[in-house]
């Protein structure tokens, strides 16, 4: 359950607030969802920490009991749309940080749980101090090396992949590797099926790995500059399991993603 402020108090209130905002979006009730969310923000809770902490978790959660077939399709519609109406009004509310001079490119998923995570991480990058393009779903390979080229992005986001979009991820990144544009540009993979397949993401090449957003906004900050990755074939290589956000290139042996 996601804690919002330090101590048992808070942490209990924090529960709450979760469970009963996940009440709302499951039965559909828009204006008690939104209610909720804004007495929180009264109370003093940023909008940075909703959006990380119950938005975005509650997100995760809806398309989780989907997957396993717990809830209907109905419901997950219903709950997502709540859910993305609600990050769209608390992006306005979002304190921002000055420009870093940091850019980065974010795709995801075709989805709406995929697109709404990629433009919450959008948002909070922004907020961040980093200049943002978020191209969304469906923009081909070549197209995207296009862009880049001419934005020389310091990352390039890549949010939300169902299992049948890791080859066009494979390629993408191999595309950028071979050609050689944007070298120094680090690619970071973000939930969806890297999530759930461990060690996919040093599979794919990519330079980074988070399960969320707050995990990815420290690792491009602990982690600034690209450590290219060694071109050796491992074949046979088993997948294991990592902790939270590791260079691709200094994990040798290591583990990739959490469940």
């Amino acid at each position: 359950m996601p804690a919002i402020l330090v101590g048992r108090n808070e942490t209990m209130m924090a529960a709450e607030l979760f469970k009963q905002y996940l009440e709302h979006l499951f039965i559909g009730k828009r204006c008690e969802a939104r209610e909720l969310i804004f007495g929180a923000m009264d109370r003093g809770i940023t909008s940075s920490k909703l959006l990380k902490q119950i938005i975005w978790p509650a997100m995760e959660q809806v398309d989780k009991l989907y997957r396993q077939n717990e809830i209907s399709r109905i419901t997950e519609h219903m709950a997502t749309r709540i859910n993305r109406m609600i990050a769209d009004q608390l992006h306005s509310f979002l304190a921002r940080r000055p420009k870093t001079g940091r850019r980065v490119i974010i795709v995801c998923g075709a989805g709406e749980v995929e697109e709404l995570g990629a433009q919450m991480t959008a948002d909070l990058f922004e907020a961040d101090g980093w200049s943002v393009w978020f191209l969304g779903s469906g923009v081909p390979n070549d197209e995207i090396l296009q862009f880049a080229g001419k934005i020389k992005p310091d990352v390039l986001l890549i949010h939300g992949t169902k299992p049948e979009g890791v080859p066009a991820v494979r390629k993408l990144i191999a595309l950028f590797r071979e050609v050689g544009s944007c070298p120094d540009m680090q690619i970071l993979v973000m939930g969806g099926v890297f999530n759930r397949a461990d060690g996919l993401a040093e599979e794919v090449k990519a330079d980074l790995f988070s399960a969320n957003v707050q995990e990815a906004l420290r690792a491009v900050a602990e982690h600034p500059v690209r450590i290219p990755r060694p071109d050796v074939p491992e074949p046979g290589r088993r997948r294991k399991r990592r902790p939270r956000v590791v260079p691709a290139a200094m994990r040798r042996g290591r583990a990739v993603a959490t469940a």
